[in-house]
């Protein structure tokens, strides 16, 4: 590889990690032992089947992947599922043993050490790497063979992020683009040429604009000079979404929606936090606020403490969604929307909207499994109908639990939505978070929710 010494950094990776899953392990033994490490035959035993089953689900889960194209929280993924498999496996083995098991809190305490340590070492590493490949090192010598619209947007993309380590050499079509900006060095049929005498590693191609013969054989001479063969599909009539290959038998079918969330181990860990994550503001902020103010509640306006409604779920079921009461009771509480200056609201309904505590009640939901912490927000049963109808992704979001909060919320897209063009938008983040979803990205929405509520007024 061209000036690079990515050979290396799978080593680097994995070395790092063993260290700072031993140095977790050791230093947390260390401090609940009382500051004195007994190394006898049991501690290298327990050191020794702790590191292989590391190395065996690292190696099944790929959690060194040096793919230039992976997104962070792809690589948050990889290690979070590593992370927990690991776990589950160490607690079944210990478990059997018995006499290596530690108490919970040393167990958590270790794992979650060793979960914060490995983020601050792959975060560095990926700053370094970046900032490498943006000086020129680490790169790889490609080339696309075959022109159109798509080749001149990866070559734009690759030239857009140097981050990602591509040198492009050149362009190769059959007829001159000026939209290369020079970069066409010959015809197709001179590619095989260009690609030995250059030491060329990648060969992008475009095969709409190749014959099926040209590919074929491309290919053929990139796997017999170890040059990785990488195709540019034409997917623009689903409109550049990203797709998801799989194979029936030797029949490829392309899913044009990813979903993370099919995934049992991504459903264990979305449903763990949002159960953790309810039980803490249930037992902490909750209590607070309901004996504030429900007796301002009750002593307001007539009618209970808590509004509760028939909402749209996950696969559209119907569940009753919990909040704390913020408007007199009418009948239409169940067809019409709120709206910014609506007479229905309460004065301390007001409050209770623009701070969003109205929806605090809604954790019991996230516990009954009704709803996610985070996820696209639950509609009344009229607008799932009625925009199931004018607005054609509208009923997507329903593949995954509505949430308390969500993508759309913190880019401001909440409460009273009077244009459909405005809806749209609201429904193209839900279903982009769908198609996104990590750990991280709940976390990251939570802040930003909490800022919001903070220190910029949330609409309701």
């Amino acid at each position: 590889m061209a000036i690079g010494y990515s050979r290396y950094l799978k080593l680097i990776y994995a070395l790092g990690d063993l260290f700072l899953l031993n140095f977790s392990f050791g230093i947390v033994s260390y401090y609940y032992s009382g500051y004195h490490l007994k190394v006898d035959v049991a501690f290298l035993l327990q050191f020794l089947y702790i590191n292989f089953f590391w190395i065996l689900i690292g190696l099944s889960v790929n959690i060194n992947e040096l793919d230039r194209a992976l997104r962070f929280e792809q690589v948050v993924r990889n290690i979070l599922k590593t992370i927990v498999i690991h776990f589950l496996i160490l607690t079944a083995f210990n478990y059997f043993i018995g006499k290596f098991a530690p108490s919970i809190a040393n167990f958590f305490t270790k794992y979650l050490l060793f979960f914060l340590l490995m983020m601050m070492w792959r975060t560095a590493m990926i700053i370094a790497i970046k900032f490498i490949r943006r000086r020129g090192f680490n790169y790889r010598r490609v080339i696309i063979v075959g022109g159109g619209d798509l080749s001149v947007s990866m070559n734009d993309a690759l030239h857009s992020h140097p981050e990602m380590g591509y040198k492009m050499l050149g362009v190769f079509v059959n007829s001159n683009d000026y939209r290369f900006n020079g970069l066409v060095k010959g015809t197709v049929a001179d590619a095989e040429k260009f690609a030995l005498e250059n030491n060329v590693d990648e060969i992008f191609c475009s095969i709409t604009e190749l014959q099926t013969e040209e590919a074929g054989n491309l290919m053929r001479f990139s796997d017999k000079n170890l040059i990785r063969f990488k195709v540019i599909p034409d997917f623009r009539g689903f409109h550049n979404r990203k797709v998801v290959v799989d194979f029936y038998g030797s029949v490829p079918v392309l899913s044009v929606r990813n979903e993370p969330l099919q995934s049992m181990l991504s459903r264990i860990i979305k449903r763990s936090f949002d159960v953790l994550f309810s039980m803490i503001i249930l037992l902490t902020v909750f209590p607070i606020a309901f004996l504030v103010f429900a007796p301002i509640i009750i002593l307001t306006s007539k009618g209970g403490v808590f509004f509760v409604q028939k909402r749209s779920g996950k696969n559209n079921a119907e569940f009753y969604c919990y909040k704390f009461r913020t408007m007199y009771v009418n009948k239409g509480a169940d067809v019409l929307q709120a709206t910014s200056n609506d007479q229905r609201i309460t004065h301390v309904g007001k409050f209770l909207r623009r701070t969003s505590m109205d929806e605090l009640p809604q954790f019991v939901n996230v516990l009954l499994g009704n709803m996610s912490v985070v996820g696209p927000r639950p509609h009344m049963l009229k607008h799932t109908a009625d925009y199931a109808v004018i607005i054609d992704k509208f009923m997507v979001r329903h593949f995954i639990k509505p949430g308390i909060t969500g993508w759309a919320q913190v880019h401001g897209l909440r409460g009273e939505t009077t244009d459909a063009s405005l809806m749209e938008k609201r429904i193209e983040y839900d279903v982009w978070y769908m198609e996104n979803w990590s750990l991280m990205l709940d976390v990251k929405i939570i802040f930003l929710t909490v800022k919001k509520i903070l220190w910029g007024e949330i609409k309701g």
